[in-house]
């Protein structure tokens, strides 16, 4: 008999709104159901329960956790200036309204934070139609579906060619931040960030599976991934190859992450406990309620700072969403721009969805069904 997130994910694909996926769901105290349906690619073999995902802007709730733990570690703090590690973000010029001309700016009242990554208040990210919008398109730091195309360094200095959008701290703008981030992380470290991820983050969690890339022996559980256009799904990425296989061509600290059901449910489960997993402290209960509960003040949530409605019952922790209000006020969680999902709800109930469809109107209804979904 199937279970009502089968039969969710087993329609989603009847319907030709993606090929095939995997989902987890589960209550803290019980084992987890893991579902795979369909198939790894439009004609391919049917969906593997252990197939890797590129999980895209899931990645930052990982980024957030590893740099939580170093701030546990006294390497640095919450409200460190960045520069310190990145002399790149010193002296920032910033606009004096986000669409006004790149020439118009004053001077950055403050520096750039390590909080101000963590909550997407740096000054840099995504910006509607404007000449900033433009300059980040023709400089390659403008984020899209595609992989990265600039090694790390690269890509933070062109960033740093361009002005923030408002003074650091006084505004939210998406995406950005996280990249940021990672390179800062693994200056701090001295280190790819990839390596001290694995090094202090998945190896202690059984996180077998998620890395930057996939090694080529495990190739053949990467799927391909979509988008949907006029005349059906168009593939994007390539099954069992493309960029996510193998080495990557240049340090990629500031790119995302693919991953497992299984891995990204560890990652959640421990976050869900308070940090703990396998009688094993990750991080403190502190920091895990300061990453999932909304550290974004009122004024900072502008109509022009995301899609429209974003902030209606929702706030920002550290690399997480957060819902404020409503009928599940209090759960936290994120989506991939590839179709991927997850949430964990108050009482510790943690669900995943692993697609690589690209979001967009055909996708999105299956999203917001699957939030509706509950452990059988």
């Amino acid at each position: 008999m199937s279970t009502p997130l089968e039969e969710l994910l087993t329609r989603a694909v009847d319907d030709g709104m993606i090929p095939g996926a995997v989902a987890a769901v589960g209550r803290p105290d019980a084992d987890p159901e893991f579902v795979a349906v369909g198939a790894a690619w439009v004609g391919g073999p049917p969906m593997r329960p252990d197939a890797i995902f590129r999980i895209q802007s899931m990645t930052k709730a990982v980024t957030a956790v590893a740099t939580l733990r170093l701030v546990e570690a006294k390497r640095l703090r919450l409200d460190d200036p960045v520069e310190r590690w990145l002399p790149e973000l010193a002296d920032r010029r910033v606009l004096i309204t986000p669409d006004a001309d790149l020439a118009d700016t004053v001077p950055a009242v403050r520096p750039i934070t390590v909080r101000h990554l963590l909550t997407n208040m740096s000054g840099y990210g995504m910006v509607v139609e404007s000449p900033l919008m433009h300059a980040m398109q023709a400089n390659g730091t403008y984020a899209g579906p595609e992989p990265v195309s600039l090694g790390a360094d690269e890509w933070l200095a062109r960033l740093a060619e361009l002005p923030l959008a408002f003074q650091p701290g006084d505004g939210w703008r998406y995406h950005q931040s996280f990249g940021i981030l990672g390179i800062l992380l693994s200056r701090i470290t001295g280190m790819p960030l990839g390596r001290h991820l694995r090094e202090e983050l998945f190896e202690p969690l059984g996180m077998i599976d998620t890395d930057f890339t996939v090694p080529p022996d495990r190739a053949d559980r990467l799927p391909a991934a979509y988008s949907h256009s006029a005349d059906g799904m168009v593939e994007t990425e390539p099954a069992v190859g493309g960029f996510y296989v193998g080495d990557p061509p240049f340090d990629v600290s500031h790119a995302e992450l693919v991953s497992t059901a299984a891995d990204y449910l560890r990652l959640l489960r421990m976050l869900a406990r308070g940090g703990e997993t396998d009688g094993v402290r990750m991080l403190t209960p502190e920091h895990v309620r300061m990453m999932t509960t909304d550290q974004v003040p009122a004024a900072a949530k502008t109509p022009d700072s995301f899609f429209p409605g974003f902030w209606e019952g929702m706030g920002w922790g550290f690399g997480v969403g957060v819902q404020t209000n409503g009928a599940h006020a209090g759960r936290w969680g994120w989506s991939g721009g590839l179709g991927t999902d997850f949430r964990v709800d108050p009482d510790g109930t943690a669900a995943v969805l692993l697609t690589q469809v690209e979001l967009g109107e055909r996708t999105m209804p299956l999203l917001a069904s699957f939030q509706q979904v509950s452990p059988g």
